[in-house]
């Protein structure tokens, strides 16, 4: 999959739709770059920019974008309520896909260089990108902001990384590096502007000063007023979210807003915000109200419910999640066909997809009729009783479920893999030597699938089991058709494997391989036969 960067510039204006639109314009236009979101601030006055490309795509859609700006931005006039050192204030890059944070600090580096070259303004270096370690925090660079810059580039210690140590009054000075994945996240009170930033100065890492640190690591904050909502805000800046969770963030808030008996009237998310965040404050509301919530857009509108993230505008997922606004990398995929196209597909005079995506298909239809008895059973007056038990199983089919329906895509891309191989050169020996090594690689990967595939299976045998035990008794057709469904995947997977195992040339993989597919196709006849019998035993499979 190629390589792909997001890129979040904050440009120093926010309130006229001119200026915010020409700079969006002018990213969207860069060959190579998706412009995914456009975040603008009254208050504020300064917009968020977010898209995502190549690496020599997002340094040049950046360029293209200060160029716009440097025409249209004059800080000489600029208010607002954000700290800021310049129009285009900060220029960070993010790996996303396939790229390590050694070439997002080359992007910001290039960008950097290229932007001081262009436009004859300062330019700093910070986060990751950072050559001096007091400049790797965002805070120190731009503390003064615009209004002390002047005095700030006249201190040597203070000389940007690229571009002369020259005031510009029209454009102040830019800050570029590379950084995690960032969230912009405030919280809204009713109170003062200075009762938010109490709250901010006793949860960011930062606190008061070095002896009266804060509470969350990983997190800056300040308090500011929104005239235009009239409300403050606790605004934070999450720099690394798996240390300082998106929901512990409002919760600690919350908590110092009840001590001064200040109302909490939501939240709000500042440009994009990746999938797993949600999910996991999902699982803490979940878990904290005892809820049973499997649906991924479920626990999301859980999420927005308990954070209040539609208070101000409303959180749509599409457009406020990562992972949905690139929908692009799900064209051409097997999962996202509607049922008659991908049949339809397979029917076609094409090698793949075949038996190994079909396979996936079925099983991952076994492990959903599982999921469909609990779902059934579950909730249910006459079998109260049982809802723990199906909690459980519900969720093991559910999860299972959906690994399995990955790998119908997973299956034909291994396939494709070894087909590529095929039609490499081979017309020196060093070029057959490629060949052969990477006709092998892709044989392992085409094996590996069903492999895993199988061995996902065999872990619900159990379940299956438990489910005819207890499962509702209406679902009986249901469950015996998720036996054999299941049992049909790991046959599948068997054949796939032995197929291609006999073009593999290392002996030992080939053996422990054929052993332990030999092994999972034996265990998925005696389990599904022993779930059949289970079925037909009983005459109520609810009330035993």
């Amino acid at each position: 999959m190629a390589k792909l960067v997001e890129c979040v510039p904050n440009f120093s204006n926010g309130q006229s739709k001119k200026v915010i639109d020409a700079i969006a314009d002018a990213i969207a236009q860069t060959e190579g770059c998706s412009l995914l979101d456009v975040d603008p601030g009254q208050s504020t006055n300064r917009t968020v920019y977010t898209f995502v490309g190549s690496p020599e795509a997002v340094v040049n859609g950046a360029l293209n974008a200060a160029q716009i700006a440097f025409q249209l931005i004059d800080m000489a006039t600029h208010k607002g309520e954000h700290p800021r050192l310049g129009a285009l204030d900060v220029c960070p890059f993010i790996p996303v896909r396939n790229v390590r944070m050694e070439e997002c600090v080359q992007c910001a580096t290039e960008f950097g260089k290229q932007l001081a070259e262009k436009l004859e303004v300062p330019v700093y270096l910070y986060g990751e990108a950072a050559r001096d370690e007091r400049r790797k925090a965002l805070p120190s660079i731009r503390a003064g902001e615009y209004e002390g810059l002047q005095k700030k580039l006249q201190n040597p210690d203070w000389a940007p990384d690229f571009g002369a140590a020259i005031f510009i009054p029209r454009w102040g000075a830019t800050v570029t590096g590379a950084r995690r994945f960032l969230i912009a996240y405030n919280v809204n009170l009713l109170s003062t502007k200075e009762q938010a930033h109490r709250i901010a100065l006793n949860i960011r890492e930062q606190g008061r000063g070095k002896d009266q640190l804060g509470r969350l690591n990983k997190v800056q904050a300040i308090g500011w007023y929104l005239e235009e909502a009239n409300i403050a805000q606790v605004s934070t800046n999450l720099l690394d979210f798996e240390v300082t969770a998106l929901h512990t963030v409002f919760e600690e808030v919350r908590k110092d807003a009840e001590d001064l008996n200040l109302p909490v009237v939501g939240s709000q998310i500042v440009g994009l915000i990746p999938l797993k965040a949600i999910m996991e404050a999902a699982e803490f509301y979940m878990k904290k109200e005892n809820l049973f919530i499997l649906e991924e857009l479920h626990q999301i509108r859980l999420v927005v419910s308990r954070l209040g993230l539609d208070s101000l505008t409303p959180f749509n997922a599409k457009e406020k999640i990562i992972e949905y606004m690139m929908q692009e990398e799900k064209e051409g995929c097997l999962v996202s066909l509607p049922l008659q196209e991908f049949i339809q597909s397979v029917g076609a005079r094409t090698p793949a997809p075949g038996g190994g995506s079909v396979t996936a298909a079925v099983a991952a239809m076994g492990a959903a009729l599982g999921s469909m008895v609990g779902h059934m059973t579950y909730g249910k007056r006459q079998f109260e009783h049982l809802d723990g038990i199906m909690r459980r199983l519900i969720t093991s089919f559910h999860h299972t479920m959906n690994e399995l329906i990955t790998m119908v895509d997973d299956d034909s891309n291994a396939f494709n893999s070894y087909m590529a191989a095929l039609k490499m050169p081979k017309v020196t020996s060093v070029e057959r030597e490629r060949r052969e090594a990477a006709m092998q690689d892709g044989l392992k990967k085409a094996i590996l699938v069903p492999l895993a595939l199988a061995e996902r299976v065999t872990k619900l045998w159990p379940l299956l089991q438990e489910m005819a035990t207890f499962g509702n008794v209406g679902c009986k057709s249901d469950l015996q058709v998720a036996a054999k469904a299941l049992e049909l995947g790991v046959f599948g997977a068997f054949y796939n494997i032995v197929t291609n195992l006999k073009d593999i040339k290392e002996e030992e993989f080939t053996a422990q391989t054929r052993q332990r597919a030999c092994f999972l196709l034996e265990q998925a006849k005696c389990n599904a036969e022993r779930v059949l019998e289970l079925i037909d035993k009983r005459k109520d499979l609810g009330k035993e």
